[in-house]
């Protein structure tokens, strides 16, 4: 059953397909335009997980809407780094907005009864070595950008009636999927926070999020909610897909 972005699916199995990490050029041609067309008929929704274009340059989002308007599903996401690269977010979203995906940004959505919660995410670390706001008023800016962007997610969530939710990031919520990754860039890949946050809301089903393109695929919260890292190269590399595909 494929699914118009204006139609929402009846209750019952939603057919989640994701990825993570596209990296759109402006030298790039309909790059992913018959992948989106492609993903239409296998799935009912489709989440992507930041890093949508190389630097959040304008042709590089007018490429990307452009291959978007050939999906026949509701598409939802988040933006990445990359997207922030060129300081015009606002923008990006605004294109992307105009080509039908909902970008999450503390926002939340459901479609056909699953609920969809997200943000980008920041920065941060995991466990013992997660960065406190302690010492020059730099470091505490740095952790200030990640407990807000912590709340942008902890936001969504709370608009959410449903039983069955979705989050989706850019940054990693677990140390799990970013294994793989130099453990010296840890703290640059995610944040803790995000996982306990997750953990404090029943109805999550799974995570999804990109960015540690070294990273594992597979993860899960202290609580045991699934975290899957979508980014493209993972995808690629490790299980031979160009999209995953789950069932909530």
């Amino acid at each position: 059953m494929s699914l118009s972005p204006e139609t929402p699916v009846q209750n019952g199995p939603l057919r989640v397909a994701a990825i993570g990490d596209l990296h759109v050029g402006e030298n790039h041609e309909a790059p992913y335009r018959d992948l989106f067309s492609r993903i239409s008929q296998e799935a009912d929704v489709l989440v992507l997980c930041g890093d949508l274009t190389n630097y959040g340059k304008t042709p590089e989002v007018e490429i990307l809407a452009e291959d978007l308007r050939a999906c026949t599903i509701p598409v939802v996401g988040v933006l990445g780094n990359h997207d922030y690269e060129c300081g015009q977010p606002q923008e990006v979203s605004r294109i992307l907005h105009e080509a039908g995906m909902i970008v999450l940004d503390g926002e939340a959505r459901e479609i056909g009864g699953v609920g969809f919660a997200g943000c980008k995410g920041f920065i941060g670390g995991f466990g013992r070595y997660m960065l406190s706001a302690f010492g020059e008023a730099e470091i505490k800016s740095f952790v200030q950008a990640s407990v807000d962007e912590n709340l942008k997610l902890e936001t969504s969530l709370r608009m959410l009636r449903s039983e069955r939710i979705v989050v989706v990031t850019h940054y990693a919520p677990v140390q799990d999927t970013v294994e793989g990754e130099p453990p010296e860039i840890f703290p640059f890949l995610g944040s803790a926070r995000m996982g306990e946050t997750i953990d404090r809301f029943d109805g999550v089903k799974l995570a999804l999020h990109g960015h540690a393109h070294r990273g594992a695929y597979e993860g899960r919260t202290a609580r045991g909610v699934p975290v899957y890292n979508v980014a493209r190269p993972v995808l690629n590399r490790d299980l031979g897909i160009e999209y995953a595909l789950y069932e909530v």
